[in-house]
């Protein structure tokens, strides 16, 4: 072999050796670089995570204030959330032109659309309805089911793939919800009913379900289409499925409500963080994944414990900080590590300014590594200088 030959043969090594010590997930091992692990991309995912779990830990406050004040409308409160959607997306939607707009969705996707609000609406109700028949401690355990069935339906559906490491981190995740339910056992706070727990557990593990098809259409639908076209039909199929369930079953509890300054503010509460939560989770599950995203709100929970302890007078364990902790580890975990995904990312952003915090316009790390008979950039720059 030529000096010219042993020269390239050498740069390609030296070009292979580098690409496997940046991405060595790429090349199938389980030693990471830290500096590689714990990246910008991923500060930003915790953190965007985090945000979604405080404003859950806000609709759960406001919520808690509103049960103390005597009113129990939890179909008029997801109706106020998806009528604000309808007003701001909804109407975007009807302002776009050619195939985009509003009509000829409806044409092509109106039944789609239909059974996601379905989904979202009912899965929003039925663990509020658990709450009347099963103990605070069942729903917390059970309403974890999401995430496996998640895995499933991504699994089939998505064609997500997913290693080793991720199925651990999801143990682990859940290690820190059971750290978290002992928590509440050891403080007395098993709170709820026991009035008919097989069907209120049954109700829960319904509710996951139907969460979970809601967030693997969500995560398709933000992918491929946009996140407008998402919130829009969400909001429109979602108000008139709730409008209607609000007429059947609370227009009593409605009008027993006593208006005032303070009952207003807490509906408003409530449905700003219902509506930030909905505007901003497109963002996070477009840059992550809906399973992701939903590890990340297994936290939730701890923030809204953290509040009750200065609010609502709770009693304060150690094991809270353990569990979440524990939590977040496992969260780390799961997405230092890409997953395969045949999913086409086609979606535009054009029209969703909230999407830049998503980056994107930067090729997510399982693009890189894991998509089948594709180089890495710098690779092909080598061989096309060469």
């Amino acid at each position: 072999m030529t000096e010219g030959g042993l020269a390239l043969k050498d740069m390609e090594v030296l070009e292979e050796d580098r690409l496997c010590g940046k991405w060595r997930v790429g090349c199938g091992l389980y030693s990471y670089n830290m500096r590689d692990v714990f990246t910008w991309r991923l500060l930003k995912t915790i953190v965007m995570g985090q945000v979604l779990s405080l404003l859950i830990c806000g609709t759960a406050v406001s919520c808690q204030y509103l049960a103390d004040a005597g009113v129990d409308t939890p179909m008029l409160q997801s109706f106020l959330n998806y009528a604000l959607l309808l007003l701001v997306y909804t109407t975007i939607l009807s302002t776009r032109k050619g195939d985009r707009n509003i009509l000829q969705v409806l044409k092509t996707k109106w039944w789609k659309y239909l059974v996601m609000g379905l989904a979202d609406v009912e899965a929003n109700y039925t663990v509020v309805k658990a709450y009347q028949f099963t103990t605070l401690t069942s729903i917390q355990l059970l309403d974890c089911f999401v995430i496996p069935v998640l895995m499933v339906l991504s699994w089939f559906f998505l064609k997500t793939r997913y290693r080793l490491v991720h199925f651990v981190a999801v143990m682990v995740c859940l290690l820190g919800v059971g750290a978290m339910v002992g928590a509440d056992i050891l403080a007395g706070r098993d709170q709820g009913s026991t009035r008919d727990v097989v069907l209120g557990d049954g109700l829960v593990l319904l509710s996951a379900v139907l969460y979970a098809v809601s967030n693997v259409c969500q995560e398709y639908t933000v992918k491929t289409l946009s996140r407008v076209e998402f919130l829009g039909m969400m909001g429109l199929f979602g108000t008139l499925i709730s409008g209607i369930q609000l007429a059947v079953l609370e227009t009593h509890a409605v009008t027993a409500i006593k208006w005032d300054f303070h009952i207003s503010m807490l509906f408003a509460a409530y449905v700003l963080c219902m509506y930030g939560l909905y505007s901003f989770m497109p963002v996070v599950v477009k840059m992550t994944s809906a399973t992701a995203v939903n590890l990340s709100l297994l936290t939730a929970d701890l923030f809204s414990l953290f509040c009750g302890i200065f609010l609502f007078h709770y009693k304060f364990s150690t094991l809270y900080i353990i569990s979440f902790v524990v939590i977040t580890v496992g969260f780390v975990m799961f997405n230092a590590v890409p997953t395969y995904s045949a999913l086409p990312e086609s979606g535009s952003s054009e029209d969703d300014p909230a999407e830049v915090f998503a980056d994107p316009a930067a090729e997510s790390s399982s693009d890189l590594l894991l998509s089948p008979g594709r180089d890495p950039p710098r690779a092909e720059t080598l061989a096309a200088a060469l």
